[in-house]
């Protein structure tokens, strides 16, 4: 990842167009943006399409990020949220299998896990992956942002357009709900201990 430094002068190469800035600027964000867009839409062609889109307006409207106001990776979240839930809107995507995320880069851990290991480890993500799937598209969109893409409850609230208690309120609640789908809860994995400790 840039530092803020390089960052900076990406952008102001670019604004003064220097596409060899926007280039640099786009590999930088485009497997984050990826893998956010994936987190809310569960399906591969779109999360590329509106990774895509989200990429391309950042881009074509630099002028309109304003660094006194937030950084540009939470502006370009804010936008990636915005396409997501366009996609959404537009069309009811397909189900999907959770083994297909897990190989955009959600993979196991290093070593060797024995197949019954990964087998437990399959199921729990599968039953995970269901039930944030599951949950309306707000309460979805506040757990990948927070979980996902890992922002701060100011960030989402600055991407969800919401004051900080709702963003806190809607992790709580999606997690309250994802918690009594789960089968087996004690299986859970880091991300439901990173839950846990935010409550």
């Amino acid at each position: 990842m840039a530092n803020s430094e390089s960052l900076t002068a990406w952008l102001e190469r670019w604004r003064r167009g220097d596409e060899r800035a926007a280039e640099l600027i786009y590999n930088q964000f485009r497997d984050q943006t990826f893998r956010l867009a994936y987190g809310l839409l569960g399906h591969h062609e779109d999360a590329e399409e509106a990774a895509q889109d989200a990429l391309t307006y950042a881009l074509v409207n630099v002028h309109k990020y304003d660094q006194a106001k937030s950084g540009f990776a939470t502006w370009l979240h804010t936008i990636t949220v915005s396409r997501c839930r366009d996609k959404r809107r537009r069309k009811l995507l397909p189900s999907f299998s959770l083994s297909d995320w897990l190989q955009k880069g959600q993979d196991l851990p290093d070593g060797a896990p024995n197949p019954e290991t990964i087998t437990a480890v399959h199921q729990t993500h599968t039953q995970l992956w269901q039930a944030i799937q599951s949950l309306k598209p707000n309460y979805r969109e506040a757990i990948v942002l927070r979980y996902w893409a890992g922002c701060t409850y100011r960030e989402m609230a600055e991407i969800l357009d919401c004051p900080i208690p709702t963003a806190q309120s809607r992790v709580r609640l999606a997690y309250d709900q994802i918690k009594t789908q789960l089968v087996e809860p004690e299986m859970g994995t880091g991300f439901e201990t990173r839950l846990l400790a935010d409550k």
